[in-house]
């Protein structure tokens, strides 16, 4: 079983010195208690309370007495600095798997993050790093200090059998010892499953928290609100099942292996008065034994808390093996400022088994407006969101400037494109760090100027702490447009060749709107620009349509042309306009 452990112990490595200190520190809390716990009884005790030879002096006897609190400071010390120990080396191994876990989803691609729940993962880098923590630093303390502490008695117990009556006494009782593994084995292979079971029901529970939260409007105006109550409950219900089913076997092995101890001491004693053993020999077995009783519960109890670390660990090898299907070249392209000529030549794409694109070819020219339309689902969004790069295309190249995307690094092709959503996401931080996101460089004035293009700065300044106004969890403090208009003045401030803007007006009123495309006008100039064109009076401006249906180009030209030589694009404009 620790061989499947073996990959994380580098996490253990790396805070060497913290953990060499819990070692230390266990082996001589082992060794205290082990053999100075039963020597004490042996040795220590039998001459202050044997009266039949010379009595001993006052300060033999508090000599005596004064080694059993220096014994147990010495056993308290190393216990408490062991744990101390233990815990700061786990903190450190906790940050260090989150810290790999969340590195590992942000280069993940998107297609991988589409497929599972936010709360699964959530819960992975919450609760499964926190078990496989627990688990780790668990071999770390009770994994060195106890087995010590075992190893101390059996060594004492060992001495007994051959310096003193009663060896028969000692064997019988070892023999006992090895019975109380059996059960630890069987409970163990049971807790591995009911811990996989809980996991992944908490993964649950934690989505369904994820998903109320992320559409408390929607629930409470459609009046759901017990509804959710009502399916939380269901998922809380379940995930207490299975918690207690982790509970019922790993409780049950304590009592378990009380019991078969029981029958150890009490063969020990039918033993120990037929052999006539003496009773500080007795009494120096029976604390040692006692002392391997209990490294085997506890270890009995590593053994199972193993077992749920290893289904933490599992579900966390899920998505840390998971291969990396987007990624630099082994030797990419030095690339700086592009121009921002777009080419997809025979790309083909498909989520699963649903193909979203079907051997597309399109040029787009530096310095082009270029608007993609057509019903929805028709491939649109896939076709911008394969320039950056979100999803690597099943066959065929998308090129810029002649350089196949694929043979640059990400980092190099991202810095060349802004991009700004349907639904624009803020982060919980000030404005004007929202605002900077678009750029590492850019003094203040930069950022209010772009502020300035996008019709920003006006309600910005109108806001108590300005600029400096934090904006809630994913902008809720904000309204549509204005979380609009700042996704916007970050994607001009960014300076970048190639615009994707996917409906990038549809949160602003008439009059803003008006403003935005104005300044659309102005700041596209030179660059290349991709518009995901949901209604058609945001591409009025645009030097190029590529209308598409079913993952196809099927036309593309300028309005007057299109309008006059494709039916679908005629259909969906007279549809737009009658609407309108």
């Amino acid at each position: 079983m620790l061989r499947r452990f073996r990959p994380y112990f580098r996490y253990l490595q790396s805070n060497r010195s913290t953990l060499y200190a819990a070692v230390f520190y266990g082996l001589l809390f082992g060794a205290t208690s082990g053999l100075g716990l039963p020597s004490l009884v042996k040795y220590v005790f039998p001459p202050i309370f044997d009266h039949s030879g010379t009595p001993l002096e006052a300060r033999t006897v508090w000599l005596i007495a004064a080694s059993v609190p220096v014994l147990f400071l010495l056993r308290a010390v190393s216990g408490y600095l062991n744990s101390y120990y233990v815990q700061l080396t786990g903190v450190r191994v906790l940050e260090a798997v989150r810290l790999d876990y969340f590195r590992k989803l942000q280069l993940l691609p998107l297609s991988y993050l589409q497929r599972k729940s936010s709360g699964d993962l959530v819960s992975r880098g919450l609760a499964d790093t926190s078990q496989l923590q627990f688990t780790l630093s668990l071999i770390a303390n009770d994994g060195v200090k106890q087995p010590m502490q075992l190893v101390g008695a059996i060594v004492f117990l060992g001495w007994q059998a051959f310096t003193t009556d009663g060896a028969l006494l000692v064997l019988i009782c070892l023999a006992i010892v090895p019975l109380t593994v059996l059960p630890v084995h069987y409970v163990g292979k049971k807790i591995v499953k009911r811990a996989s079971q809980m996991q992944t029901q908490l993964g649950e529970v934690s989505s369904h928290f994820i998903e109320n939260l992320s559409a408390a409007r929607e629930v409470r105006a459609f009046g759901l609100e017990q509804r959710e109550i009502d399916r939380f409950g269901r998922s809380t219900s379940a995930l207490v099942i299975a918690q207690m089913k982790i509970v019922k076997y790993a409780q049950a092995l304590t009592p378990v292996i009380e019991l078969f101890s029981s029958f150890g001491i009490a063969v020990t004693l039918v033993v120990a008065y037929r052999a006539g053993v003496k009773w500080d020999t007795f009494l120096a077995v029976i604390t040692a034994l006692y002392l391997c009783y209990e490294p085997i519960k506890k270890i009995g109890y590593l053994n199972s808390e193993m077992n749920r670390g290893l289904a933490s660990l599992d579900r966390l090898e899920t998505v840390l093996h998971e291969p990396l299907t987007i990624t630099d070249p082994a030797t990419p392209v030095a690339v700086t400022k592009l121009r921002g000529h777009v080419a997809f030549n025979n790309v083909t794409f498909s989520y699963g088994d649903s193909p979203a694109l079907k051997k597309v070819t399109a040029s787009i020219p530096a310095g082009t407006v270029c608007a993609l339309v057509g019903p929805s689902g028709a491939g649109k969004s896939t076709f911008a969101n394969l320039v950056p790069r979100f999803f690597e295309a099943g066959a065929g190249a998308i090129t810029i400037d002649g350089i196949d995307v694929r043979a640059m690094k990400l980092s190099d092709l991202r810095r060349n494109i802004a991009l700004v959503s349907q639904e624009p996401v803020l982060f919980n931080d000030t404005i004007y760090n929202n605002l900077a996101l678009g750029t590492a460089v850019a003094s203040r004035e930069e950022i209010l100027t772009a502020a300035r293009l996008a019709h920003a700065h006006e309600f910005i300044e109108k806001l108590p702490q300005g600029y400096d106004t934090m904006v809630g969890e994913r902008g809720a403090l904000l309204s549509g447009g204005q979380k609009q208009r700042i996704a916007i003045a970050r994607a001009f401030l960014r300076h970048a060749p190639i615009l994707i803007l996917d409906e990038a007006t549809s949160a602003l009123d008439s009059d803003s709107e008006a403003a935005v495309q104005d300044a659309l006008r102005r700041l596209v100039s030179g660059r290349t620009v991709l518009i995901i064109a949901h209604r058609f009076s945001t591409i009025r401006d645009a030097s190029m349509i590529l209308v598409f249906d079913q993952g196809e180009i099927v036309a593309q030209g300028d309005h007057a042309s299109l309008y006059a030589g494709n039916a679908l694009y005629k259909s969906l404009y007279d549809r737009q306009s009658t609407a309108l």
